[in-house]
């Protein structure tokens, strides 16, 4: 090959292109930026919008119906899902794989801002934001004001004025959210009686002072020459200011704010508590940019908060709570060291069957070169250091290695023949030129059809395919060119002379040698006794065969690995109405509880926070604890272990629902819902509710299901108002006025800002605090009539005390209630095959449904998509070496070696435990490339030898006989690199043990099986073509040469 005669001619040239590479490899591999996974843009699109106290049928009539009826039309549009919760409405629209997610979002604003007049006038603005993993903080941090002796209003204060500002100008960070502390407000307390005395109303109070405080341009005038702009500055400066505030009563008479209402600079009504193991704090969250790296962001952040630390010289006591540059940086480091530990087995392997430092050397300078040119590729084609690329690199050290093992084992035997270095090294790498140049290509050509693959599966393991192609082409160039020259330079004379070894290791590696040469005669006689008894070897690999088929239900299925990432989250829900006192006293002992437990590290509370870091919500009878554990090497118990025991300890508590969930990092990549999400769908409520509670209950009985829970339960107690609207327009009123006075007696209304020292402050009206808030005071308030006399409410509207539901989900605009669940020690297709064996025994009303979402549906998504990638991929193998070998039969040959993989790939799973997921199932593509490789290295030695007029079966053993070596050498480098991956060892080790294994587990079956089963198909298939040639032969007329 010309490629072999350059590289061995101008070893200059390729030292300076060595060079070359090291360098900008080492360069680039320090701009790669860190990431715990590939950059993951989701089709979907959130709508959010608040409605302050609206209940969740209120917010899905008048909110989320009108806007899921204007987004469904959108292009490209897939499927659209709502949520109407207590005072918010969440759409959520997911689109086709492909769609260009910046137009859409700007569609969406467009479509709603067409019906937005006709939203209600109370709802907020709904905000439209693309769904991706920076919805999620990525830093969070607790604040506590013990040590610098601060309040929970100067904790705020602080948080608010001074750290969100400060670190909100880093580039990387999108934004910074605080919770948890006292925000100031100014207070006018109205005393209702005054305020009555006098025949006014709450809302004549806010119009005065809206009406009092304002800041406007008046023009301008000229004056000498030259030209003023006139300002209106009417702004409240003092609370006295307030205090003084004129009213005009409807009797003509003026008073003053201070007469019928006590004004008093204070707090907010605290809706949410925050505690860092159990005190009292002030939670601060970052959020990155969109483009910005997670590990740079946490840095600079972390870095900031010191330098504000010493500025300010205060002992600020902050708590980082949630790092995720921690568990990254961990995952990576574990990566690597697998990548160092696999290199060196590897190595391992090529001494043991070399025996000789030299040339283990020779063929070790593919593992640096070969990634190091792979870190230049990963840098142009802009892609990160991350779980994914890392693994992938581990993944192919051992293969990285094969095509310089087939090539330096064809120099050496060519160098025993006699050759000189030179010739041995341009002869030898050129014979099997073809060989490896197969081998690697039917490897690449695995890859192809996953990189056109949609949904999850292709963003997480599109860059696996694309690094290992790019350090397998890498290797191939290192194979072809700089063996052949490091050969014909090092394998000198005396190089080649053998010499006899002192040493124990040297002695055991001439033991294995001896050992090697035994192996390959009893392995010549295994062959000849094979092609003496073809019908015994193909019955017995069918039998083997037909066996791993039938086992591969026990195996099971899951979506993505379980990881380890020591979190735990802990949700707390209290009886319906309770208070935040209440909720707050319960929380405690939980909190207590968990601290007893040794493995904890951190605890993270909110009291009164529901729902998450994408939709939090003020709901006083919630909780949610967030638990850090120890580092892995620091525990025994693994999370799932941990969050068992909290299950335990926390389940006698009374008047509380507690859930008790690891925080998997893969969880969180499923489109919606947990592990199971059964989704019942129609219009009635009530059936909805009596249906889930049925599913629920299925679910419960099902084992390995925990945390079982429907979406529809009973919700907060409601008194539900019905405004008579003809009795209130005798008063002259209307249902608006009269709401709106209800909502500003009970729970205040902010009539203005008041601004001082640069802040701005709410100013809320209401009425006084005490004996506002109960049923007898709501039935007895008055509100102002026009005329100026009072009418009871009682007079114009009727009180209900209902149950309202917690929230309402629909799906493609019909209903839906959802049944949600956590597994433990089962997987996840063995515990929804019995959940829907179950659940299809219900007896369903008309036009009422039942599907499966969540991660049993991005389970079976993947896997079709994945189990058409795998026959592409086949397909692909085959056309690869029929274009190579210009022939249909070799590659037909070839290929028996891929179905004989599936018996070792079902027998590691099984031996291990570990299910197929998606990526076992990338493993298993990705073996249809390997394995054909050491029967590409066989068969094209065979054709070789009977081109050369050896007989068949002679040159089937020759060709066993010689090739055992290399094949054996490439298979155990291959699968002794794999090992420390397929442990699962380390922060994030379990993200592609299951891929390692089904490679070792198929490959080393396969390469054993494939030394006896190749030959003897390649003999059978000879024999069948010969036949057909002799019958062709006797028809003249027909001659048509069958040349194979």
């Amino acid at each position: 090959m010309k490629i072999v005669d350059f590289a061995v001619k101008r070893p200059v040239t390729m030292v300076i292109s060595v060079a070359v590479l090291l360098i900008l490899g080492l360069f680039t591999l320090s701009k790669l930026p860190l990431d715990l996974y590939p950059d993951m843009t989701y089709p979907m699109a959130v709508v959010f919008t608040d409605y302050p106290g609206a209940g969740p049928e209120e917010v899905e009539s008048q909110l989320s119906k009108p806007l899921e009826d204007t987004v469904a039309t959108l292009p490209n549009v897939k499927e659209v899902r709502s949520q109407s919760l207590p005072g918010q409405s969440l759409i959520l629209i997911s689109f086709n794989w492909g769609t260009d997610m910046d137009g859409a979002s700007t569609e969406i604003r467009e479509r709603i801002g067409l019906i937005e007049k006709w939203l209600p006038a109370e709802a907020e603005k709904p905000m439209v934001a693309k769904m991706d993993p920076n919805i999620m903080p990525v830093l969070q941090v607790g604040m506590t004001g013990q040590k610098a002796n601060l309040s929970q209003a100067q904790l705020q204060a602080l948080a608010e004025d001074v750290i969100k500002p400060r670190l909100a100008r880093i580039p990387e960070v999108a934004s910074v959210e605080v919770t948890g502390g006292l925000e100031r407000e100014i207070k006018v307390e109205i005393d209702p009686v005054r305020l009555e005395s006098y025949g006014l109303s709450l809302s004549q109070v806010t119009q005065v002072l809206q009406m009092e405080n304002f800041s406007m341009s008046s023009g301008k005038v000229k004056e000498g020459g030259r030209q003023y702009y006139v300002r209106n500055l009417q702004q409240f400066e003092t609370v006295d200011d307030i205090k003084q505030v004129a009213i005009l009563t409807p009797q003509g008479n003026t008073i003053y704010m201070k007469d019928i209402a006590y004004i008093e600079d204070g707090y907010k009504e605290q809706k949410q508590k925050t505690r860092v193991d159990g005190g009292s704090a002030v939670g601060i969250h970052f959020f990155k940019q969109s483009d910005a790296n997670t590990v740079t962001t946490c840095t600079k952040v972390k870095e900031e908060l010191e330098k504000l630390e010493e500025e300010l010289k205060i002992d600020l006591d902050i708590k980082v709570i949630l790092d995720q540059s921690q568990y990254i940086n961990m995952s990576l480091d574990t990566t690597k060291k697998m990548i160092i530990e696999g290199a060196i087995l590897a190595m391992l392997v090529l001494l043991l069957f070399l025996r000789s430092m030299r040339s283990t050397l020779i063929i070790f300078t593919a593992i640096p070169l070969s990634i190091i040119a792979t870190f230049i590729l990963l840098y142009f084609n802009n892609s990160t250091l991350n779980l994914i690329t890392l693994g992938g690199l581990a993944l192919g050290v051992g293969r990285i290695v094969d095509d310089s093992i087939v090539v330096f084992e064809n120099i050496y035997r060519h160098r025993l023949l006699g050759l000189t270095p030179r010739e041995a090294a341009v002869k030898g790498a050129s014979e099997v030129g073809s060989a490896v140049l197969a081998a690697t290509l039917t490897i690449i050509a695995v890859f192809l059809p996953i990189v056109f693959t949609e949904g999850m599966a292709s963003i997480l393991f599109k860059p696996l395919a694309i690094t290992v192609s790019f350090a397998i082409f890498c290797s191939l160039i290192v194979a072809l060119t700089i063996i052949p020259l490091l050969s014909s330079r090092m394998l000198t004379d005396k190089a080649m002379e053998p010499k006899e070894s002192k040493s124990r290791l040297g002695q055991a590696g001439e033991k294995f040698g001896r050992w090697m040469d035994d192996m390959g005669d009893r392995y010549s006689k295994m062959l000849e006794w094979s092609l003496n008894h073809r019908s015994t070897v193909i019955i017995t690999v069918a039998v083997l065969f037909a066996a791993s088929v039938a086992a591969i239900p026990l195996v099971g299925a899951e979506f993505l690995p379980k990881m380890d990432s020591g979190e735990i989250s802990i949700t707390i829900e209290t009886d319906k109405g309770n208070t935040l006192e209440m909720t707050d006293e319960i929380t405690r002992e939980v909190e207590k509880r968990v601290g007893e437990i040794p493995e904890v590290q951190t605890r993270f509370t909110s009291v009164g926070a529901g729902g998450n870091m994408m939709l939090q919500s003020d709901q006083p009878e919630k909780s949610t604890l967030y638990v850090k554990l120890l580092p892995r090497d620091k525990r025994d118990r693994t999370v799932d272990e941990v969050a068992e025991e909290i299950r335990q300890n926390l389940a006698n508590i009374p008047g509380a629902k507690i859930k008790v969930n690891p925080l998997d990092v893969t969880s969180m990549m499923s489109a919606g819902g947990g592990p199971v999400n059964v989704q019942i769908r129609g219009d009635d409520l009530e059936v909805l509710q009596e249906l889930s509670t049925k599913v629920a209950e299925v679910v419960r009985q099902v084992p390995g299901t925990r945390e079982v829970s429907s979406s529809l339960t009973d919700g907060s107690p409601e008194i539900q108002l019905k405004i008579d609207r003809q009795r209130a327009a005798m008063y002259g009123l209307t249902p608006m006025q009269v709401a709106q006075e209800i909502k500003t007696a009970m729970a205040g209304t902010v009539a203005t800002r008041y601004r001082v020292g640069g802040e701005e402050v709410d100013v809320r009206v209401q009425y006084t605090s005490q004996g506002h808030d109960d049923m007898e005071y709501l039935q007895h308030l008055n509100i102002m009539s026009p005329a100026g006399f009072p009418v009871k409410l009682s007079q114009i509207a009727t009180f209900e005390l209902e149950q309202g539901p917690v929230q309402i989900a629909r799906q493609d605009q019909v209903r839906q209630a959802e049944v949600n669940a956590h597994i433990l020690n089962r997987d996840l297709k063995a515990v929804m095959n019995d959940i829907e064996t179950e659940v299809d025994k219900l007896e369903l009303p008309a036009g009422y449904t039942v599907e499966y979402g969540g991660e049993d549906k991005e389970m079976r998504d993947a896997f079709a998509d994945l189990a058409v990638a795998l026959i592409l991929a086949i397909i692909l193998v085959y056309a690869v070496m029929a274009v190579q070998y210009e022939s249909f039969f070799s590659p037909f040959v070839i290929m028996f070696s891929v179905p004989v993989a599936l018996i070792g790939v079902v027998g590691g799973l099984l031996i291990t435990g570990r299910t197929l997921s998606v990526p076992a199932f990338i493993g298993l593509i990705m073996l249809v490339g390997i394995v054909v490789s050491n029967a590409i290295v066989l068969v094209d030695y065979l054709q070789r030898l009977r081109a050369r007029g050896m007989e068949r079966d002679a040159a089937i053993l020759e060709a066993g006989r010689v090739r055992l070596r290399p094949i054996l050498m490439t298979a155990f480098s291959t699968i002794l690199a794999m090992v420390p991956l397929s442990l699962g060892i380390g922060e994030g080790g379990e993200a592609q043990a299951p891929l390692a294994t089904v490679v070792i587990g198929g490959l080393l079956v396969s390469t054993l099986i494939t030394l006896l089963l190749v030959p003897v198909v390649y003999s059978i298939f000879d024999d069948w073509g010969q036949k057909f040639k002799q019958r062709r032969a006797q028809k003249p007329e027909e001659d048509v040469d069958l040349t194979v």
